[in-house]
């Protein structure tokens, strides 16, 4: 997580429960999404917005906090990481995870399914752990809808990564999507759509006069 204090580093805390029931080849992915480009980044970046009242600081939107975790495992493609089928491997087990909770979290909370089939369409569709598989169920029953929220932001994301990336042709630059995306803090998906909109005319407008 992002430090608050100037005499303070973030820090990356990795969870070591049961440390012999979680696999190591989803790490490489873990630590995209948790530190750098992911939360770390992200949550330190909005602390320094002083432009923002805190309570603008301090906010997390599942949507837009988590989409951009997924989207930064994504990114370790395209920054060369994932350099072996072990690494790669667990990136796409985390896929297949996030894809499969699309399923469960509606499927509980919209179609009342039980904690065992959940559990059941989780170890069947998936590679995680049986562990993993339990406690990963009880999160989704106990917070409806924040599962859903990680794919929906990481697409609208990548939507908008294409959308710009076809307007703008050769003068889309990824470093400075990126910061359109960041720049203002936590802010629901409708929110950032429309940033980003704002910044691919504002773009065109440059090139054409």
């Amino acid at each position: 997580v992002g430090s608050s204090r100037s005499d303070q580093a973030g820090y990356y805390w990795v969870n070591t429960y049961a440390l012999d029931k979680r696999p190591l080849y989803v790490l490489e992915a873990l630590t995209l999404h948790e530190a750098v480009p992911g939360h770390h980044l992200q949550i330190s970046l909005n602390a320094e917005l002083e432009n923002l009242p805190s309570y603008r600081r301090d906010a997390y939107l599942s949507a837009f906090g988590e989409g951009w975790g997924l989207y930064s495992e994504y990114l370790g493609i395209e920054a060369g990481f994932y350099q072996d089928p072990y690494s790669r491997f667990g990136r796409l087990t985390y896929e297949m995870w996030r894809a499969a909770r699309l399923v469960v979290d509606t499927g509980m909370h919209m179609y009342g399914w039980s904690r065992e089939r959940a559990m059941n369409f989780m170890s069947e569709n998936t590679a995680l752990s049986l562990h993993n598989v339990k406690t990963e169920t009880d999160r989704y029953i106990s917070w409806p809808g924040q599962a859903l929220s990680y794919k929906i932001g990481e697409l609208t994301i990548k939507l908008l990564r294409t959308e710009a990336e076809q307007a703008l042709g050769p003068r889309f630059d990824i470093r400075e999507f990126h910061h359109q995306v960041l720049r203002h803090g936590s802010v629901p998906l409708s929110v950032l759509e429309e940033q980003v909109r704002l910044y691919i005319k504002a773009e065109l407008e440059n090139t054409q006069s």
